[in-house]
């Protein structure tokens, strides 16, 4: 599985698991990476975010 897949992965997981309500999961996520230093968290997430954001914006047009 590449990187992107893995991305891609988490972020319909998260869709799936917290619906509506995932952008606020991955936000809290973020900033308590944020909090901890953990730059290579963050980024990470922010990726995820990103993808979360593509994902709900089908959902939305389907």
């Amino acid at each position: 599985m590449t990187r992107d897949q893995e991305l891609w992965g988490v972020a319909g997981m998260m869709l799936n698991r917290h619906g509506p309500d995932a952008p606020v999961k991955v936000a809290e996520r973020l900033g308590a990476l944020a909090m901890a230093g953990e730059a290579e968290g963050v980024a990470m997430w922010q990726e995820v975010a990103r993808r979360l954001q593509a994902l709900m914006a089908d959902q939305h047009h389907a």
